[in-house]
């Protein structure tokens, strides 16, 4: 009998703690066997810091948890955190990763993460209804076979997300500019996106991923811009031709959309042409709707824009 469960939801904290530290036990085996100086703890703090640093203690703090410190004090130490002096104000302390540090990131997007997340979906598939009745679930589920035995039966990943980082720019622009020009001509908004992503993407609240493989490397990528009035655009999203068949596409719209609900991007929509028919069919599949109030808003940003749809996630 669990005990703890059957205190009833006044306990619920206890047992959300007891299932994290359970999941962050085997997610630091996992690390520990990839030689991967980092604890779950810490993953989130580099995350962070990598997309929205600069930033200062108190706003992390305030984003992740409370007790941040001991975690962000031990990558300060091993060299992978830097503070830096605001300009203007000496006494506020902003948060940046190291070269050391971005190093360390890419290798948990690419190495760690492409492992945990497979197997931390198994524990919350499918469940729905009332929340005690899941959480019983995923701990029953989590008793029929740990996370680590799930992940070792998974074997290696076979595809990962990446975020930005400058040396992907020219893929960035290789990707893209192979689909647009195989299909349509470079436009201007094209040119513009493709040589500056940092200063008119990610600078600006938005991001940039891509998809990699072990055999082929950075096969795809896609991008969520910030537009008006609180709408985002998903947007330059390509597939290497070497790459396709291999479901790329579908990999990373998914994993682009999980990334704008985590930021609260609730608004998005896309613009397309219907030439494009197999990606229109692929946004349809994921919860895009065909949206006419897009098309008169946004539509004019492309001269080969003639389909604009919008996010509507199913229930």
């Amino acid at each position: 009998m669990d005990l703890l469960a059957s205190y009833g939801v006044g306990f619920l904290g206890s047992r959300l703690k007891r299932l994290a530290e359970r999941m962050q036990a085997d997610a630091a085996e996992v690390a520990r066997s990839l030689d991967l100086p980092v604890q779950p703890a810490q993953m989130s703090l580099l995350l962070t810091i990598r997309l929205h640093g600069p930033i200062a203690v108190g706003e992390l703090a305030e984003q992740l948890q409370p007790t941040v410190t001991r975690a962000l004090k031990a990558l300060e130490d091993d060299g992978f955190v830097e503070a830096r002096r605001a300009p203007g104000d000496g006494r506020t302390r902003r948060l940046a990763l190291t070269r050391k540090g971005e190093a360390l990131l890419v290798r948990i997007q690419t190495e760690l993460l492409p492992r945990i997340e497979p197997a931390a979906a198994q524990l919350v598939e499918g469940l729905e209804g009332d929340f005690m009745q899941g959480l019983a679930k995923v701990e029953q589920r989590l008793a029929e076979a740990s996370l680590l035995t799930r992940i070792e039966a998974s074997g290696p990943p076979t595809m990962w997300a990446r975020d930005f980082s400058d040396d992907l720019a020219e893929a960035f622009h290789r990707i893209n500019a192979e689909w647009i020009e195989d299909m349509f001509t470079l436009e201007e908004n094209d040119v513009a996106l493709l040589s500056r992503p940092r200063a008119l993407i990610l600078d600006k609240g938005g991001v940039v991923l891509f998809a990699e493989t072990p055999e082929l490397g950075v096969v795809g990528t896609c991008a969520l811009m910030v537009s008006k009035n609180g709408w985002v655009e998903l947007t330059k999203m390509g597939v290497l031709k070497s790459a396709r068949g291999l479901k790329v596409g579908e990999f990373l719209l998914a994993k682009t959309l999980e990334r704008a609900a985590s930021l609260g991007m609730d608004k998005v929509y896309l613009l397309t042409n219907r030439k494009c028919a197999a990606a229109i069919h692929l946004y349809e599949k994921l919860g895009f709707v065909h949206d006419a109030e897009i098309m008169r808003t946004f539509g004019a940003r492309y001269e080969r824009c003639d389909v604009a749809m919008a996010y509507r996630p199913r229930g």
